[in-house]
């Protein structure tokens, strides 16, 4: 009996991480890209619109998974796995907070700064998954990657609509 709860608990946490991964994407219900989005000077490397949905699904079902890891090795109950949540958690706070700032408020030099605010902790989600379940870190590195190429994005965004 012990092992199904165990069972249980495995896939309602990866279920639950998996969900709290895709909450930044949620952010595009309360922002429209429409018109204003179409008349931006856009960098030479700029993606198909198309691109970014399928790209950021998979990123977030990457992330969930590899925060699930790190919760079913440590729990809460250890101090380096509840930093490494909480950064987690807080970085999908920023990860949110670009949309807005881009999209919804049309701040295009926010959004740039931010996007690289969230890079570092990408980085830093990196090493401290990577510390406690590889698997985990490895997870991370094509978010990593995307968000790497996204802060160009937005940087060039930003210097081609100044203002």
């Amino acid at each position: 009996m012990a092992s199904r709860r165990t069972w249980n608990k495995a896939w309602l946490g990866l279920i639950g991480w998996v969900l709290v991964a895709f909450l930044p994407a949620t952010t595009a219900v309360f922002v429209e890209t429409g018109a204003w989005y179409a008349s931006l000077n856009r960098p030479a490397w700029t993606p198909p619109s198309w691109v970014f949905g399928p790209v950021w699904a998979i990123l977030y079902l990457l992330m969930g998974v590899a925060a699930w890891r790190v919760w079913m090795k440590r729990g809460f109950g250890d101090r380096a796995a509840r930093l490494a949540l909480a950064l987690f958690l807080v970085h999908l706070v920023f990860n949110a907070a670009w949309t807005l700032l881009f999209f919804g408020a049309h701040l295009l030099t926010a959004a740039a700064v931010e996007i690289v605010s969230l890079w570092l902790m990408i980085v830093a989600l990196v090493a401290l998954f990577w510390r406690i379940d590889r698997v985990a870190g490895y997870l991370l590195i094509p978010y990593l990657l995307w968000v790497s190429y996204a802060v160009t994005l937005s940087v060039g965004f930003a210097v081609m609509n100044p203002g």
